[in-house]
C-alpha cells in the first residue's frame, strides 16, 4: 500500500518558506551533526529527527565499543529496539487471533458464523487505511507522544493547544484502560483454565480482583527492573505468537469435530434483537476492531527504537499484516471448530468450549495455558506503552506534578514514575469490580472509543493539510500520491466506527445491557476541558513550539 520514498510526493507543491525546506531529503540535518552524538543504534535519521522535534534523547543504554583509532573500550549510548523486537512489540500487544479466541461472543450475537467471518474481511480492509495513516504520521514526527504531538504539529495554529492537550488525554485514558482490560482477561483466563477440569468453579471478585492486581504487580517488576531486557522479551514473544499459532490451529484441525463450510460462510444471523442484519453485523465490527487494535503501541517507544522513522512505519504495518493473517486462519478455525452457535451464543466462555471440543482434558488445559502466557506477555507490552505515552505528555506539562511524573531512571533507562503511576491508576480501575463487574466493564469499553478519537483527530488534521496543499515534513515511509484518498478514507471510517462504539451489544437495552462507555468518554473529555482551564492553558507546552522551523528565536532542545 505504501512506498517507502525519501519524501512525499506533494512536497513539490511547497512554499519556498515552508519549515520543512531545510530538510529536502529526510535525514539530512539543518546542522552538521557530530560523530559523538551518534550511538550504536543512534542513526543520523534518529538524530535528525530529535533534532528537528526539539527533544533531547532521554533513553540511552550505556553499551561498550572500540574506535577504530582508539584501541581502549569506551563506552557509548544506543537505542534498545531493533526491527524484529519492535516488531514483536507489536505483535504481542495486538495478539489478533488471541482475542479473536476470547471476545468473540459479540460477533457470534451479531451476525452468527458467515456475519463475523464477512465483517472481519470488510473491517480489516478499511481498518487498514487507519493503520497506514499513522504509520506515515509516525514516520514524519517519531515521537513518543504519538497522536498528541502529531496534532500539536498538524492542527491548525489557533486550535494546536486544546486539540492536542484533548487527544493527550484521550490517548492516556485509551491505554490505560487497556491496561484494566489486559488484567481483567488473563485472570478470566485463569479461572477458564480450573473450569477445565472443574466447570462450576468462578473466583468471587474480591479474589479475582487481587488477582487482577496481583498480575499488574507482576508486570510493574518486568517493566522496571527488567526494563532493558524488555527488546529480548518482546522478540521471544513474537516467536511465542507464532508458535502459539501453529499448535493450537494443529490441535483443533485434527482433533476437533468439524461445522459445515455452508454453516461458516453463508449463514448470516441477526439475534441482537435489531431491526436489520445489517445494523446486526454493523455492530460486531467494533469486537474485529478490538482484536485489531494497537499498531500504534510501538509509537510510543519511537526513542528507543533505532532508525524509528523508517522501522517503527514499517513494524507497524508488517505487524498488522501479520496478525491479519494469523487472525484469518484462527478465525476460520474456530468458526469450524467450535460447535453449535446457539449455545455458544450463551456460552460464559466460547473459547473455553472450543478447547474442550478437542476431547482431551490435557490438549484443553495446554491450550488455555498457551493463550495465557501470549495475553500476559501482551500487557507487559500495554503497560511499556502507556507508561511512555504518560511519560512524553508529563514531559509537555500536560499533567499535574508533570516533573515529577516524566522523571527518568537513568540506571534502569526507564521512566519509573510514569509505570507507577500508570499501574496505580490502572489498580485503582480494577478496584472497581469490587463493587460492580458492570461498572468496571464500563470503564475498559473506553479503549477503542478513546483510541478512535485520537486517530480521528491527528488524520483529520494531515487531511487538512493535505486538502489545503499546506507542506509536510518529509516522510521515510511514505503513501506518497495515496495520502489524500487514503487519510480521507480512514477518517471518515474512524468517525463511522466511533457510532456503532456507542451502540450497545443488543437491544431491547435494559440498565445492565446498556452501553455507558460514551458517557464515561463524554465526562472524560469534559475533565480534560476543565483541567485544561485550570491547569493545562497556562502550563501545558505544545510540543510544536519546540519543532525546528515553527519554534521561536531562543527556544532551545526540550528537557525533563
Amino acid at each position: 500500500m505504501a512506498s517507502h520514498k525519501q519524501v512525499h510526493d506533494d512536497t513539490k507543491t511547497e512554499q519556498e518558506d515552508s519549515p520543512y525546506n531545510a530538510n529536502s531529503e529526510k535525514g539530512a540535518p539543518s546542522q552538521s551533526i557530530e560523530a559523538s552524538e551518534i550511538g550504536l543504534r543512534d542513526t543520523i535519521n534518529d538524530v535528525s529527527d530529535m533534532r528537528r522535534l526539539g527533544k533531547k534523547q532521554e533513553f540511552k543504554v550505556k553499551s561498550p565499543w572500540t574506535h577504530p583509532d582508539v584501541t581502549s573500550e569506551l563506552t557509548r549510548r544506543q537505542r534498545n529496539f531493533s526491527f524484529l523486537s519492535t516488531l514483536g512489540f507489536i505483535s504481542i500487544y495486538m495478539a489478533t487471533w488471541e482475542f479473536l479466541l476470547v471476545s468473540l461472543s459479540v460477533g457470534l450475537l451479531n451476525g452468527g458464523f458467515g456475519g463475523l467471518f464477512w465483517v472481519f474481511i470488510g473491517t480489516v480492509i478499511c481498518y487498514s487505511t487507519v493503520v497506514a495513516s499513522l504509520a506515515e504520521m509516525e514516520s514524519m514526527a517519531p515521537t513518543s507522544g504519538g497522536q498528541y504531538h502529531w496534532v500539536s504539529e498538524f492542527a491548525p495554529p489557533e486550535y494546536q493547544k486544546i486539540a492536542s492537550y484533548t487527544a493527550g488525554w484521550m490517548s492516556t485514558l485509551g491505554w490505560l484502560s487497556s491496561v484494566a482490560s489486559g488484567v481483567f482477561v488473563v485472570t478470566t483466563l485463569v479461572e477458564s483454565m480450573i473450569n477445565v477440569t472443574n466447570s462450576s468453579f468462578a473466583f468471587p471478585n474480591w479474589q479475582y480482583t487481587l488477582i487482577m492486581l496481583a498480575f499488574l504487580a507482576l508486570m510493574i517488576v518486568v517493566n522496571i527492573w527488567g526494563a532493558k531486557a524488555l527488546p529480548m522479551l518482546e522478540t521471544i514473544s513474537l516467536f511465542g505468537h507464532i508458535g502459539g499459532f501453529i499448535v493450537i490451529l494443529i490441535a483443533l484441525w485434527v482433533l476437533a469435530p468439524k461445522n459445515s463450510a455452508h454453516a461458516v460462510f453463508t449463514e448470516v444471523i441477526n439475534n441482537g434483537g435489531w431491526s436489520n442484519t445489517g445494523t446486526s453485523c454493523l455492530v460486531a465490527q467494533v469486537t474485529v476492531l478490538y482484536c485489531n487494535l494497537g499498531s500504534d503501541s510501538a509509537v510510543h517507544i519511537s526513542e528507543e527504537v533505532e532508525d524509528a522513522s523508517l522501522i517503527v512505519p514499517r513494524c507497524m504495518w508488517w505487524s498488522y499484516l501479520l496478525n491479519l493473517f494469523m487472525g484469518i486462519i484462527i478465525l476460520i478455525t474456530m468458526l469450524f471448530c467450535i460447535g453449535d452457535l446457539n449455545t455458544e451464543i450463551n456460552s460464559p466462555a466460547p473459547y473455553l468450549d472450543l478447547f474442550n471440543n478437542t476431547g482431551s482434558i490435557g490438549v484443553a488445559l495446554l491450550l488455555s495455558i498457551i493463550l495465557f502466557l501470549l495475553i500476559f506477555s501482551g500487557n507487559v507490552t500495554a503497560l511499556a506503552t502507556t507508561s511512555r505515552e504518560t511519560w512524553a505528555f508529563s514531559r509537555d506539562k500536560g499533567f499535574p506534578f508533570s516533573r515529577w511524573i516524566s522523571r527518568m531512571n537513568y540506571k534502569r533507562n526507564v521512566p519509573d514514575n510514569a509505570v507507577y503511576l500508570t499501574s496505580v491508576v490502572a489498580g485503582i480501575i480494577c478496584l472497581i469490580n469490587l463493587g460492580s463487574t458492570t461498572g468496571f466493564n464500563i470503564v475498559v469499553s473506553l479503549n477503542l472509543l478513546a483510541l478512535l478519537t485520537t486517530y480521528m483527530i491527528s488524520i483529520g488534521c494531515v487531511l487538512r493539510k493535505r486538502v489545503l496543499k499546506e507542506p509536510l515534513p518529509p516522510a521515510r515511509w511514505s503513501l506518497g500520491s495515496l495520502g489524500l484518498p487514503i487519510n480521507g478514507f480512514a477518517f471518515v471510517y474512524s468517525g463511522f466506527v466511533i457510532i456503532f462504539c456507542c451502540f450497545p451489544n443488543q437491544v431491547p437495552v435494559t440498565t445492565s445491557t446498556a452501553n455507558w462507555a460514551p458517557l464515561v468518554w463524554a465526562g472524560v473529555i469534559l475533565v480534560a476541558i476543565v483541567i485544561y482551564v485550570v491547569h493545562g492553558r497556562k502550563f501545558y507546552t505544545p510540543p510544536v513550539v519546540f519543532v525546528e522551523g515553527r519554534k521561536q528565536d531562543g527556544v532551545g532542545i526540550q528537557t525533563i
